[in-house]
C-alpha cells in the first residue's frame, strides 16, 4: 500500500479512512518540515519580543490574564496534564487514528507553531501504531483539547497507550515501538491538543460509511421497484430537468442504470406509495448532504486552525476563533436529518412489501399463507429501529453551557453530533438490510419476474447470505448475517453512484 504524503494541502476523507482502518504509512514532504521551523522561528521571536501570547506565556480559558512564570516548557506540560480530564469508553483504535492523522494533516497546513520535533514524533507513533488510550467524553466542540490531551500524554509518556493489542503504560508502549518521549518546548502542549481533530478524523469515518450505505440503499430501492412492480416513469430524466431538486438527478440516473434493461417491464399501477415515488428526491438530499460534510470535513482537514495562529510569512502570531467548528457541528446535524429521512422511507417501504397485497405479492410475503407470520413480524423490529433514529436525528449542536468564568460561553457539540450521526448510519444500514431481504423475497414470489443485470446481481448477492423464505423461521438471524455483510466490505452488489 502506498504511504500518504503530507503536503500541507488536498488532504482528504479516503486518506483519513486509508490511515485509520488500514493502518497506511504517513509520509511528509520536507517542505512541511521547513514551514513548520519557520513559524516556530517566528512564534519565539515574538514571545522574545514580550507579546502576550495565550498558552505561551499566558494561561488559559479564564487564566489568560495571568502571566506563566518560569519554565514556559514546564507550562506545557502542566497545561497538558491540566486538561486530561475526559472521561468515559475509551475510543476504538481506528477513531483515534483518525484524530491522530487528522491533527497531523492539520498541523502540516501551518499556522501552529509547533516544533518539527514534535510534530515528527506524531508522525512517528502513528506509524508505529502507537494509539492513546483516549476516553470519550469531554469535548463540547470549541476543540476537542480534553480528549486530545490523551494524544499529548503518550508522546510525552505519560498516560496509557494500546500497542499490538495490549493496553499499557504510555512510557512502555513507547519503548517497545523503539521511540522516545519527546520534549515540549512553548506552545507546543497546546498546538497539540487545541484542535477539532476528534471531530474531524471521525467525521470523516462517518462520511466513508454513509458514502457506502447510500450505493447500498440505492440498490435496495431498486431491488424494490423490481419486487413490487413499481411505475418505473418516476425515473425519466425529463422529469427531473422540471424540478431539478437537489441532487435527485443524480439519485434517479443511479436508479435507472440498476434497473436498465433492453426492455422495461409494464408497472403494475399508476403510480406508488410515495417511499417509492419519491426516492430519487429523498436520495437526492442524502447525496447534497453528504456533499455539503465532505466539503466541511476536509476544509478542516487542511486548514490552520490554531489558537494562536503563526503567519510565518507574515511574521505574526494572533489570537483566532478559528478552533470552532459551527459549520462542522451543523453538517453532520443536517446529513443526521438527510439519513433519517432516507431510513424512514426505506422502513416505509419495508412495510409496503410485507403487509400489503394490492401489488399481487403474497400476504407478509409468506408463500405458505394461512396462519403463517412471514415477513411481518419484521415490522415491529423495523419500527424500533425507526425510532432510534429518529431519536438520534434530534439537534444538539445547541446544547451547552458557558464555562471557564463565562470566557467560553459558545459551542458547537460537535463530536457529539458526529457521533450520534455515525450511530444513525449504523442503524440505517440495518433497515437496508430488512428492505433488501423483503425485496428479494418479493422478486421470488412474483411470477415472471426478469431482473436487469445490475438488479440481478444484487438479487443473487443477497440470496449468497439469505435463502428464500420457504416457512416461517428466525428471520433475526437472517437480518443481521445480511447486515455484517454490508458493512464488512464482503458485499457484493453493483456500485449504485457514480
Amino acid at each position: 500500500m502506498s504511504p500518504l504524503v503530507l503536503t500541507g494541502a488536498g488532504v482528504s476523507i479516503e486518506d483519513v479512512v486509508a490511515a485509520a482502518r488500514n493502518a497506511c504509512k504517513v509520509e511528509v514532504m520536507p517542505a512541511v518540515l521547513e514551514k513548520l521551523d519557520k513559524a516556530r522561528q517566528v512564534l519565539d521571536a515574538a514571545a522574545a519580543g514580550g507579546q502576550q501570547i495565550y498558552g505561551l506565556n499566558r494561561g488559559l480559558g479564564a487564566n489568560l490574564v495571568t502571566a506563566v512564570e518560569g519554565d514556559a516548557s514546564a507550562f506545557q506540560r502542566q497545561l497538558i496534564e491540566g486538561r486530561s480530564a475526559a472521561v468515559g469508553e475509551a475510543l476504538p483504535v481506528p477513531a483515534v487514528r483518525a484524530a491522530m492523522f487528522a491533527r497531523l494533516a492539520m498541523l502540516a497546513a501551518g499556522g501552529s507553531g509547533l516544533s518539527p520535533r514534535v510534530f515528527t514524533a506524531l508522525v512517528e507513533a502513528l506509524n508505529a501504531g502507537v494509539h492513546p488510550v483516549m476516553p470519550s467524553l469531554g469535548s463540547i466542540g470549541a476543540g476537542d483539547l480534553l480528549l486530545m490531551a490523551a494524544i499529548a500524554r503518550v508522546l510525552i509518556g505519560d498516560g496509557e497507550a494500546e500497542y499490538q493489542g495490549r493496553r499499557m503504560p504510555a512510557a512502555k508502549a513507547l519503548m517497545m515501538a523503539r521511540l522516545a518521549p519527546v520534549a515540549l518546548s512553548p506552545k507546543d502542549g497546546l498546538s497539540l491538543i487545541n484542535a477539532s481533530a476528534v471531530s474531524t478524523g471521525n467525521g470523516a469515518l462517518a462520511l466513508a460509511d454513509a458514502l457506502s450505505a447510500l450505493d447500498q440503499q440505492q440498490q435496495a430501492g431498486a431491488l424494490t421497484m423490481e419486487g413490487i412492480g413499481a411505475n418505473r416513469t418516476i425515473l425519466d430524466p425529463r422529469q427531473h430537468q422540471a424540478r431539478p431538486g437537489a441532487c435527485q438527478q443524480l439519485a434517479a440516473k443511479a436508479l435507472r442504470d440498476l434497473l436498465a434493461r433492453d426492455e422495461a417491464p409494464a408497472p403494475t399501477t399508476i403510480q406508488d406509495p410515495l417511499s417509492i415515488r419519491c426516492m430519487p428526491s429523498i436520495h437526492g438530499a442524502l447525496i447534497q448532504a453528504i456533499d455539503h460534510a465532505r466539503l466541511a470535513v476536509e476544509i478542516e482537514l487542511n486548514a490552520a486552525a490554531d489558537n494562536p495562529l503563526v503567519l510565518a510569512e507574515d511574521e505574526l502570531v494572533m489570537s483566532t476563533g478559528n478552533f470552532h467548528t459551527a459549520s462542522l457541528s451543523l453538517a453532520f446535524e443536517t446529513l443526521g436529518l438527510a439519513i433519517a429521512q432516507c431510513a424512514a422511507a426505506s422502513a416505509a417501504r419495508f412495510v409496503q412489501l410485507t403487509g400489503s397485497t394490492r401489488h399481487g405479492l403474497p400476504k407478509y410475503l409468506s408463500p405458505v399463507g394461512g396462519a403463517s407470520a412471514g415477513f411481518v413480524p419484521l415490522q415491529k423490529t423495523v419500527t424500533a429501529i425507526l425510532a432510534a433514529i429518529r431519536h438520534k436525528a434530534n439537534p444538539v449542536m445547541l446544547d451547552f453551557l458557558p464555562v471557564s468564568e463565562g470566557v467560553e460561553d459558545h459551542a458547537t457539540q460537535t463530536p457529539l453530533a458526529v457521533a450520534k450521526c455515525a450511530e444513525m448510519i449504523v442503524l440505517w444500514r440495518r433497515l437496508i438490510a430488512f428492505e433488501l431481504m423483503a425485496a428479494a423475497q418479493a422478486v421470488d414470489l412474483r411470477e415472471g419476474t426478469t431482473l436487469a443485470p445490475a438488479t440481478g446481481a444484487i438479487h443473487a448477492a443477497v440470496r449468497s447470505h439469505v435463502a428464500t423464505l420457504k416457512e416461517d423461521r428466525p428471520l433475526g438471524i437472517d437480518a443481521e448475517a445480511l447486515y455484517a455483510a454490508l458493512v464488512s466490505g464482503i458485499w457484493q452488489g453493483p456500485p449504485a453512484t457514480g
